[in-house]
């Protein structure tokens, strides 16, 4: 027998162990994005889930001015993260309206006491219909609406300090 059929079965593992190595230090880009950007808001109607504040419904995005729409759940720690970034782009002049993702009234209400409430409406999205159908991967995410109700631009994740300079730039350019 050839002596260099024994090496093989060593060149084959060294070969997967290569592939393997390489697969893991490859960047991946595992972000899902929306397929609504640049297309209207689709069709919705949200009930209220808050006493006091109305709900929320794609008519509220008819042309006017640009505005956000973030997707979030009492029970999600980086949308506590994301708060004081959504009130200090609420103190900034923006409205904020909200799609509550899976949520109980007590719960977003105490949420809300905790963490401050920048939303002008917050619509209760029990089944996740309306996330999935502006193309929502999770909470929380944040979309910028242009004053036509077109989705501009998807925040992915909790909006951080240094963010909201951008997204002020942005609104200001939907206008």
């Amino acid at each position: 027998m050839k002596r260099w059929l024994l090496w093989l079965p060593f060149l084959g593992f060294v070969l997967l162990f290569g592939i393997v190595t390489f697969g893991l230090k490859a960047p991946t880009d595992r972000t899902v994005k929306s397929a609504m950007v640049g297309k209207p808001l689709p069709d919705f109607t949200l009930p209220a889930i808050v006493p006091g504040k109305p709900g929320l419904s794609s008519a509220d995005f008819a042309p006017g001015k640009p505005r956000l729409l973030n997707v979030f759940a009492s029970w999600c720690l980086p949308c506590i993260a994301e708060a004081p970034q959504l009130m200090a782009l609420k103190q900034a002049g923006v409205e904020i309206d909200a799609v509550a993702v899976r949520d109980t009234p007590w719960a977003l209400r105490d949420f809300l006491a905790r963490n401050g409430d920048p939303y002008a409406r917050i619509g209760d999205d029990k089944q996740s219909s309306v996330q999935l159908s502006i193309g929502s991967s999770g909470v929380p995410e944040t979309f910028l609406i242009d004053a036509q109700g077109r989705i501009i631009e998807q925040h992915i994740g909790d909006i951080r300090a240094d963010d909201v300079p951008d997204i002020l730039a942005k609104l200001r350019a939907a206008r």
